[in-house]
């Protein structure tokens, strides 16, 4: 690939690497190339050249451009690209996509059947990335992507998941992005640190680079035939960049300081003009030569943006087909515009400089008269102005000066948004609308924008915002807003609170919906009421607060049923789910896919996001899996809520906790709190403190646990949800790692009251596990509060599972079942896996019972968890467990180097360093004394090793004990 513009000079190592990158997707190896650099660099022109390479190896292309008229609009860029595929006039109903078309409904109206059936992004990148490679169809493809740093979130989310799985395909993904800072920056560096993309800087132009694309664009064969003037004001005032020069040239020629004669170039006049001023100048000179109604025609069209519609132009013009194309024709030849491929009815100007330059000479009223004009036309031409019109009629009319039509409009295409769970385009346009209508006279539409704006705060992080909208809520309780419009936004106000874990501040607008909704009450504005209330409820101290919550969220599912209320409905299920699990699994589960049901069928992604969050939690607590949790997070973050992002992370900082990754809870912890306390979620607040409680505890750092508890009652940590697990997850852990059973008992008896007084929906406290066990032990519980305990759901969660089945095996041990007692060990040894804290120090507390009653492997048992503790130095324990095996009469080896290396089996049959190194020789078949020579100790030491090894380890003689060395090697 080679340039055809004679003034692409300088970057030859840019068209080597997309060449590459060009032929390797051709043989199936595709990838992701971001062309990176300020405006006016050239990377328009590189991605051209790539383009123009695509097209000449006979790959198909697919382009599309993020918008710049007005806010995002979600997947602008996407859609625009794979539009490009029904315009080919190719057949595309015979494409393998499977589940995967009606997702794609999103994206392409052509397959919109109004029955997709998921709003996650990972489903929806995969949805794209099966159909560019099903449309390549061999010839591989070029996906460009240009202004990304305009792009919405939503658009970002799908290419992060193309970045990643695009390796193995016949696709190149080539995207252009500004230096400035952006999401669209921020995603390239991320892709190109991990390896899953590259990423070509382009840096302005050196000084000779300049000389030689000033003599290309005059013709000249070298820079020595250009006044050296010209090339000394053109490289200062350009600083490189390409599209500088190339405009400063054109402004020179067109004023007549450049002229050509018959001896070549000269320079006539001062050269030293300002920059910005000399390229107005230059650029209307240029559009001068159009005439008045060229001049008229791109006004209009400057007013629009950056891009611009023929057809609005049109209309706003009134100029006739004939004249339009004229005129676009010679505006294009004067570099001024480029028709904006693959979109056939738009055109954008080359350079955001010339929609300046226009603007300079138009008045402000010249200006909001177009821009009313331009309105009409978007409204006429498009009534319902969907897609990003109706943002873009928005932006016309504030231009205008119509604040009143255009905060609508923008409430309009920001409803739309966070319907369609874009987060961040939302807030944007959400807020726009606020500001304009913050000062109307119009109390109705400014309540409507509160009500969509006030949960997209939320979930977006932006707690201190929603709240202060609160004031609002003061101005218009006066206005004239009927009582219902009123008891919503007092109900999203409250759902706001609930979500920060400011649960008194939601009681409060809670109670003053009621209030106004007693003067007209309205069953469908109370189920939103009861609903939000009964997630309040949940929070709220008292020994009442689950019957509660689960009764409001019953009557508010029974009211959305009648009435067809789809989000009233997937909220409440979702609570009446978290309450069911205590009770039955199967029923909180049938729950939420009723949830999950609800939201796809309405499309609310929203509503999913949340079904799909406390389902993956489900799966967690049941079994320790958290591949649901990291899906769910996933699409929450592509989702742009943050509430759910960081609630899960705190799940995930207390599984790393419990499964032994101390470094790794630990730094996730840090990273994660750093955040929520700086967004002032308290709810994730005081679960990663109750994490960073555990996670001391489980070291045995009993200050590090105090302080972590203390920064945790803090932030409201009284009478809360996580309160229980402080007390069962750090300070029951921290005493049992001490050896003091008594303190563990007091800390989980204290669990207990906490429960009675402040039920709680979070079941890994040890009231329904590790307590039973340690009562057992005591003596204090038996078979029956066994049975009354094991007949519950919660006892059954994997974490609680394991203490229930050894406290099973203690009371088998003492009913006389040794051989059921000891399997009950194996069974929860398995359920333990995942916990290695726990796992063995549950070895360590059944061990003594099981001596006493003569029943399992307590000796083994003692010193797998000796050597475990010993490792970790939690000398309590390990003495503990050395004491427990001096009782039985068991050796008690000492701690030497290299003990780490011995397999687990033989470490818990207690061999030795110095008889593993015996045993390994085995498998060769030596003698005593060929053993003995190699580890230089006497043939009689070594003989003692054998003999030692043959009873450590059962074998029934030498060549049994030699069998079983040679069996480890090879294994």
């Amino acid at each position: 690939m080679r340039s055809h513009a004679p003034s692409l000079v300088g970057r030859d190592s840019q068209l080597t690497a997309l060449d590459r990158a060009l032929s390797e997707a051709r043989q199936g190896r595709g990838g992701v190339v971001f062309l990176v650099g300020e405006a006016g660099v050239g990377k328009s022109r590189l991605a051209a050249e790539a383009v123009g390479g695509a097209l000449g190896a006979g790959m198909r292309v697919l382009r599309g451009r993020s918008s710049t008229t007005g806010p995002a609009v979600p997947f602008r860029p996407l859609t625009e690209a794979l539009m490009s595929l029904f315009r080919s006039g190719e057949p595309l109903d015979d494409l393998v996509l499977g589940p995967y078309r009606p997702v794609l409904g999103r994206l392409i109206p052509d397959w919109d059947n109004g029955e997709r059936e998921s709003s996650s992004m990972v489903i929806l990148g995969e949805a794209v990335l099966r159909l560019l490679i099903a449309a390549a169809r061999g010839q591989g493809k070029l996906l460009l992507l240009e202004d990304l740093d305009d792009a919405d979130p939503e658009t970002l989310g799908v290419l992060e998941y193309l970045i990643d799985n695009l390796e193995y395909t016949p696709v190149l993904l080539l995207a252009t992005v500004r230096t400035d800072f952006s999401d669209a920056l921020d995603l390239a560096q991320s892709a190109r640190r991990r390896g899953a993309a590259t990423l070509l800087e382009l840096a302005p132009l050196t000084r000779p680079q300049v000389h030689d694309m000033v003599a290309a664009q005059l013709g000249a064969d070298s820079p020595d035939e250009v006044p050296a003037e010209v090339l000394l004001r053109l490289w200062e005032d350009s600083a490189g960049s390409p599209y500088l020069v190339e405009e400063l040239l054109q402004s020179m020629i067109g004023a007549g300081t450049l002229v050509q004669g018959t001896e070549g170039w000269r320079a006539v006049g001062d050269l030293r003009s300002d920059v910005s001023s000399s390229l107005a100048r230059g650029i209307l000179r240029r559009i001068d030569r159009l005439g008045a109604q060229g001049l008229t025609l791109l006004s209009a069209a400057a007013v629009l943006g950056k891009r611009f519609p023929l057809t609005v132009l049109q209309r706003m013009t009134g100029i006739d087909d004939r004249a339009l194309l004229s005129h676009l024709h010679a505006g294009v030849a004067a570099r001024l515009v480029l028709p904006d491929e693959p979109a056939p009815d738009w055109y954008s100007f080359r350079h955001s400089l010339t929609v300046e330059a226009l603007f300079t000479q138009m008045t402000p009223g010249q200006r909001a008269d177009l821009a009313r004009r331009g309105a009409a036309a978007v409204e006429e031409l498009h009534p319902e102005l969907p897609g990003d019109w109706c943002a873009l009629a928005a932006g016309l009319r504030r231009e205008a000066g119509d604040h009143a039509a255009a905060g609508r409009l923008f409430a309009e295409a920001g409803g739309r948004a966070l319907a369609a769970g874009a987060l961040g385009s939302a807030v944007t346009l959400l807020s726009r609308a606020e500001d304009l209508l913050a000062s109307g006279s119009d109390p109705a539409a400014r309540a409507e924008v509160l009500e969509h704006l006030l949960p997209a705060l939320a979930e977006s992080g932006d707690f201190a915002r929603a709240l202060d909208l609160a004031e609002h809520l003061h101005a218009l309780d006066g206005s004239e807003l009927g009582p219902a419009r009123l008891a919503t936004l007092h109900t999203r106000l409250a759902k706001v609170a609930h979500t920060a874990g400011r649960w008194s501040d939601g009681n409060r607008q809670i109670v003053r919906a009621r209030e106004v909704l007693a003067a007209a009450p309205d069953e469908a504005v109370a189920a939103a009421v009861d609903v939000t209330a009964a997630y309040l409820a949940l929070d709220t101290p008292g020994s009442d607060r689950t019957q509660h919550a689960e009764k409001l969220a019953r009557s508010a599912a029974d009211t959305a049923e009648r009435y067809g209320l789809p989000v009233v409905a997937c909220q409440a299920w979702e609570l009446l789910a978290t309450v069911a699990r205590e009770r039955d699994p199967e029923e909180s589960a049938a729950m939420l896919e009723q949830a999950l049901a609800t939201a796809e069928r309405h499309r609310l992604p929203l509503q999913r996001m949340y079904a799909a969050t406390r389902t993956g939690g489900n799966a967690w607590l049941a079994e320790g899996d958290t591949t649901g949790l990291l899906a769910a997070r996933e699409e929450a973050l592509r989702l742009g809520s943050v509430s759910i992002v960081h609630t899960v992370d705190g799940i995930l900082v207390l599984d790393a906790v419990l499964r032994g990754d101390y470094e790794g809870a630990r730094t996730a912890a840090d990273g994660c709190l750093a955040v929520v306390r700086r967004l002032r979620l308290a709810p994730a607040v005081r679960y990663v403190l109750t994490a960073q409680a555990a996670l001391a505890a489980h070291l045995g750092d009993r200050t590090a646990m105090e302080a972590a508890l203390a920064a945790f009652a803090e932030w409201d940590g009284s009478g809360s949800q996580e309160e229980p697990l402080g007390f069962g997850l750090a300070r029951a852990f921290c005493a049992l790692l001490e050896e003091d059973r008594d303190l563990a008992r007091a800390e989980l008896g204290a669990v207990l009251t906490l429960e009675a007084d402040n039920p709680s929906t979070y079941h890994l406290s040890g009231t329904h596990g590790l307590v039973l066990l340690l009562d057992v032990l005591a003596g204090t519980a038996d078979r029956a509060r066994h049975e009354e305990i094991t007949a519950t759901a919660v006892a059954r969660m994997r974490w609680n599972r394991q203490f229930v089945l050894l406290a099973d095996a203690v009371l088998l041990g003492r009913e006389g079942e040794a051989a059921q007692a000891a399997d009950r060990v194996e069974a929860a040894l398995s359920v333990a896996e995942p916990y290695p804290m726990a796992r063995h120090l549950g070895l360590r507390l059944v061990a003594d019972a099981a001596h006493q009653d003569g029943w399992g492997d307590p000796v083994a048992w003692l010193r797998s968890a000796e050597h475990y503790f010993h490792e970790r130095d939690t000398a309590a324990v390990a003495n503990a467990c050395r004491a427990g095996l001096r009782r039985l009469g068991a050796p008690v080896h000492q701690h030497r180097s290299g003990t780490s290396g011995i397999p687990g089996q033989l470490r818990t049959q207690g061999v030795t360093v110095r008889e593993f190194e015996v045993f390994k020789l085995l498998a060769e078949r030596l003698s005593n004394k060929d053993i003995a020579d190699r580890l230089f100790i006497s043939p009689r030491t070594a003989e003692k090793h054998v003999a030692s090894l043959m009873t450590k380890t059962g074998s029934a003689n030498r060549a049994d004990l030699c069998a079983r060395s040679a069996a480890l090697r090879t294994a």
